[in-house]
């Protein structure tokens, strides 16, 4: 969770405290916003929640497609299902 008192930046500091900042946003796993001229213009956090944060748009936008094709009606039954990944393992095709 982003703390405004503590996590935003102005550019100004940035560029004369990239170390502490990386440092910080690696070890408290918090982002740092970046400002320029008063308005929020970048974010700079960890590698790992970075990943999870791409893990997890990832994952909703797979969601998404199957919440589409419930909607659309494009569905089969789950011993159908089971039936198609059974003859994709024995290298059958439908």
């Amino acid at each position: 969770m982003v703390n405004l008192a503590q996590d935003l930046r102005p550019v100004s500091y940035v560029k004369t405290h990239t170390t502490e900042i990386i440092k910080y946003v690696g070890d408290s796993k918090t982002p740092v916003v970046i400002t320029q001229n008063g308005e929020a213009k970048a974010v700079i956090m960890d590698i790992e929640s970075y990943q999870k944060t791409l893990n997890a748009i990832c994952l909703a936008k797979l969601l998404s497609f199957g919440d589409n094709d419930i909607k659309n009606g494009n569905v089969i039954t789950h011993e159908k299902a089971k039936k198609i990944f059974e003859k994709s393992l024995h290298g059958e095709t439908q």
